[in-house]
């Protein structure tokens, strides 16, 4: 027996960022993982051009910068293609163990980085590319589970990986196809608080949940862009509610389903300046002139492909957008109750 979800209400609250390769700012925010006292950690991917903007922002939700980590590989000079301790090329995804430690995914060295929550580098695990046991093929989304495992959406193999926070191998679910259990190309992952896990399964446009041991349980959406429908989803978030929350990418827009997957609102954008980007527009004052010009400045406030999803024990839902360098930061209340179903 469940109990139906008839209303939620999820509000607007914020925007958090503004587009810098250095400081207070965000190059191609990808995922947000959020820490204790208000601190969240912004995994930015950059560009092979500019590999200073590959980065860790850490901030605070009230947008005080705090420092950043982490470092994109030299292309030039001395250290050029420098794929050392520390280094990242392709970020993926952020995850935080127990001790509040960062692990990081790329996609591109076939590797997950670890660090403190001060910026220290810890450790790395080996390359290990391929698709035997514990090899990996692109890396992306990764949630740690209460006893400190790694899950690790294998996109390239088309499956989940769970290690322990060494680099263990320990198991695995998933193959390539569209059948229940199987993925293209998955994405996105979290896990709710009874240990079930989610999968954005990108290519098949819909989203999979399954149990620790991978039984699969049930699946959501198909391609499309109607309510309930996904163009390649990159992110699910599951809050203490059981409410799921899925960066619809392509569609340009958040969805919220109940935890059976019945679709109950979305959200398109409503983003205003951030206490950076004002800072940004006082410091020089022209630049307002430049914006009041601007055509068609009202779709500043749209979502421009979201890249994921991220929601904390306080109800805030953090939607990334790389393409708009920010972070929109909605609010979503205690859900109405319909009563109990079969």
């Amino acid at each position: 027996m469940t109990t139906e979800i008839s209303h939620i209400s999820v509000q607007y609250s914020k925007t958090i960022g503004r587009g810098e390769q250095f400081g207070p700012g965000f190059t191609y925010p990808i995922n947000v993982a959020r820490g204790k006292e208000g601190i969240m950690y912004v995994l930015c991917r950059g560009t092979e051009f500019r590999p200073e903007g590959v980065r860790v922002v850490v901030c605070t939700t009230d947008e005080e910068y705090i420092s950043v980590f982490a470092r994109g590989i030299d292309y030039q000079g001395p250290h050029a293609h420098n794929m050392d301790d520390g280094a990242l090329v392709w970020p993926t995804s952020i995850a935080l163990d127990s001790q509040e430690n960062l692990f990081i995914s790329d996609e591109w060295l076939n590797r997950i980085s670890s660090f403190s929550k001060d910026g220290d580098f810890l450790g790395k695990w080996e390359e290990r590319t391929g698709s035997g046991d514990g090899e990996l093929d692109r890396p992306s989304g990764m949630a740690f589970d209460a006893d400190d495992n790694l899950y690790i959406v294998d996109s390239g193999n088309h499956r989940v990986q769970k290690f322990n926070k060494d680099g263990k191998y320990l198991a695995q679910f998933g193959t390539y196809g569209s059948g229940d259990g199987q993925f293209d190309m998955p994405w996105g992952i979290t896990i709710d608080e009874a240990g079930d896990i989610y999968i954005a399964d990108w290519r098949n446009d819909r989203i999979q949940k399954f149990k620790p041991d991978g039984k699969f349980l049930m699946k959501f959406g198909n391609s499309g862009s109607g309510e309930g429908e996904f163009d390649r989803p990159t992110g699910v978030a599951v809050d203490q509610d059981g409410v799921i929350y899925v960066s619809d990418w392509l569609n340009n827009r958040l969805q919220i389903f109940d935890e059976t997957g019945k679709f109950i609102d979305l959200k398109t954008g409503e983003a205003g300046l951030s206490k950076w980007g004002k800072a940004k527009l006082d410091a020089n004052p022209e630049m307002y002139g430049e914006r009041d010009r601007a055509q068609g400045l009202e779709r500043e406030k749209d979502f421009w492909g979201p890249t994921g999803v991220t929601v904390d024990d306080e109800g805030n839902i953090f939607v990334p957008e790389s393409a708009r360098n920010r972070i929109q930061v909605y609010k979503s209340q205690s859900p109405t109750f319909a009563g109990p179903r079969l």
